[in-house]
């Protein structure tokens, strides 16, 4: 009986122990150390000290890093052999099932970016308790900042995902984005999101009025998604304004923007 007993004690001590390696944490669980909290806010910072009147913007639009960490972190050694690089702007779609450890894994990668980079919610960033963690590692969910002359307008376009609960997207903030870049010595525009209009995620209901609330922000020159996990370049309203989309980090590429006062070009940069 004895026996039984010791050995009836040693199973459960194995279990509590192979439950101690194996859950480390509940999944949903929130708590950050301070390299992962307001990330955004941090990296504008950064932007805001080396903005020097400069006449040319030259960013990189990347996306859907999701479950490709290797390619995601060639990306990262790929951009910072580069010196002409101002930011990089990560479209969404920053985890796959909107888990914290996704987050930080791919937070330690992009860390490691020479440059500041900021992020919009994706729709997979929604997924169980993710937009939990974007926001307390990110920030809101709708922000703007402004380098280089130019305003920067990063919206929560993923409507699908909220049911109505919250507004997506937020015409409020759209509409003092509007007014702070009349009152705001810039000279353009662009507008940054993950799901473009017309997408099945996006409100289509509003998408028209919300086209013609971006085109009142100030000399909009154009915007700029992910989502599809390739290239697009769309002018979807036939207006001028194009949506260019950026790849999914699987396919090894990401879009280049120059932007100046009078014009812009882009180009795919494969790595």
């Amino acid at each position: 009986m004895k026996g039984k007993f010791c050995i009836g004690m040693i199973c459960s001590a194995l279990i509590l122990c192979s439950c101690e390696q194996v859950f480390e944490y509940h999944p949903y669980e929130l708590r950050l150390d301070e390299k992962y909290k307001h990330i955004n806010e941090k990296n504008i910072e950064r932007l805001r000290i080396s903005d020097r009147n400069r006449d040319t913007v030259r960013f990189i639009a990347m996306g859907d890093t999701q479950r490709w960490y290797d390619e995601t972190e060639d990306f990262v050694n790929a951009v910072n052999r580069r010196d002409d690089i101002d930011f990089v702007i990560h479209g969404g779609d920053i985890s796959d099932f909107g888990l914290k450890k996704e987050y930080c894994w791919i937070h330690d990668i992009m860390s490691r970016l020479k440059v500041p980079y900021m992020a919009v919610i994706g729709n997979h960033d929604n997924l169980g308790s993710g937009r939990e963690v974007y926001e307390a590692m990110y920030g809101a969910l709708n922000f703007a900042f402004v380098y280089g002359g130019i305003k920067f307008v990063c919206l929560n376009t993923n409507a699908l995902d909220y049911d109505y609960s919250i507004p997506v997207p937020d015409f409020e903030f759209i509409q003092e984005q509007i007014a702070d870049t009349l009152e705001q010595p810039i000279h353009s525009s662009i507008a940054v999101m993950h799901t473009q209009p017309g997408n099945v995620i996006f409100n289509n209901n509003v998408k028209v009025p919300f086209q013609e609330y971006l085109k009142k922000l100030k000399n909009l020159r154009f915007c700029v998604h992910a989502h599809e996990h390739h290239v697009m370049v769309n002018d979807f309203f036939e207006d001028g304004i194009i949506y260019y989309g950026s790849d999914a980090m699987k396919n090894r590429n990401y879009l280049l923007f120059t932007v100046t006062k009078e014009n812009y070009s882009y180009e795919v940069v494969y790595f």
